[in-house]
């Protein structure tokens, strides 16, 4: 089986990995198309401490495993959950105590030609979502979870920090929602984008500070919730929305003085996420900043870690 691997600090192609065979309550699956995130980068950081197949984002077809499933083309939530604990038993899986994470935590992941997954963390993907709109599932699904973790009122003044792969998402999320969105970029490309669908672009001079009442750090950086900080006003709410590699330092001592809400978020609804790709109401196409073969797996991460670097895709 061909498949990219990260092993001892080393991230390496390799045409004859192991293929994987599904366990209990498990499907395999064979990958249609995969995307390269900003944590898959980080995981060659170190992050999470992960050896194995890294890649999470993903559209496949289920060909072994449950009968009333083979043959169908879905996309997969990354969290896999015991069940039967407790915050399992509240419908929050993906807060499960017990649980793995595909190719970031105990679970190999996408980027190879096979997958194995619990049938539970399954979601069928309709025809009228190609592939390559398929592979946002997941990080537009974590996008829609800013709008589960907190109330945003149409008439809130907000700002996204960290224009990237997830935040041009996210972005697209509140424009939906109707906030008075504003959106911090540093390159051109990126304002371009935004202006294509009707968001407004701003350089961090044109944000006056504490003018926001939520803000939202996409960055995952100590610079962008540094900015963040800056930003939201007294009593306004900062939605944390990328994990760090490493452990930034912060200014808490404002958090405390001017009572700023701190929210983290994470994963979020796929149903919803494959409702709105159906409907073409998120423009993902515009997000693709390449495709390559999987063959090609090492030059497609290094193209993904490039400044202002969008989606990369691998094609299996």
């Amino acid at each position: 089986m061909r498949a990219l691997l990260y092993h001892d600090a080393r991230l390496h192609f390799s045409t004859t990995a192991p293929a994987p065979a599904p366990g209990e309550e498990e499907v395999l699956l064979k990958v249609r198309r995969s995307g390269i995130c900003n944590t898959d980068l980080e995981i060659v950081r170190g992050y999470k401490g992960f050896s194995g197949i890294p890649g999470h984002e993903f559209v496949a077809d289920v060909i072994d495993g449950a009968p009333h499933l083979v043959g169908r083309r879905v996309v997969g939530d990354i969290n896999v959950a015991c069940g039967h604990c407790p915050t399992c038993d509240q419908g929050v899986p993906s807060q499960c105590p017990q649980r793995t994470t595909v190719g970031i935590d105990r679970h190999d992941g996408a980027f190879a030609d096979l997958l194995t997954l619990s049938r539970h963390n399954l979601h069928l993907v309709p025809d009228t979502v190609s592939d390559d709109a398929a592979v946002f599932v997941e990080p537009l699904a974590a996008a829609l979870q800013v709008l589960e973790a907190v109330h945003i009122a149409p008439r809130d003044r907000v700002v996204l920090i960290g224009a990237g792969k997830l935040g041009m998402l996210v972005a697209q999320v509140l424009r939906l929602h109707g906030a008075d969105l504003r959106v911090l970029v540093r390159r051109d490309k990126q304002a371009a984008l935004l202006h294509r669908w009707s968001i407004h672009a701003v350089r961090r001079e044109e944000l006056p500070p504490r003018s926001a009442d939520v803000v939202i750090d996409c960055t995952g950086t100590a610079e962008g919730f540094s900015a963040a900080l800056h930003l939201v006003r007294p009593r306004g709410k900062l939605i944390l929305k990328s994990t760090y590699q490493g452990l930034p330092q912060a200014d808490l001592s404002r958090v405390v003085v001017d009572e700023v809400h701190v929210i983290g978020s994470r994963c979020g609804p796929f149903a919803p996420a494959l409702r709105l790709l159906a409907l073409g109401l998120i423009d993902t196409e515009s997000l693709i900043d390449a495709r390559y073969p999987l063959d090609q797996a090492l030059t497609a991460f290094e193209h993904a870690g490039r400044p202002g670097a969008l989606k990369v895709l691998l094609e299996h």
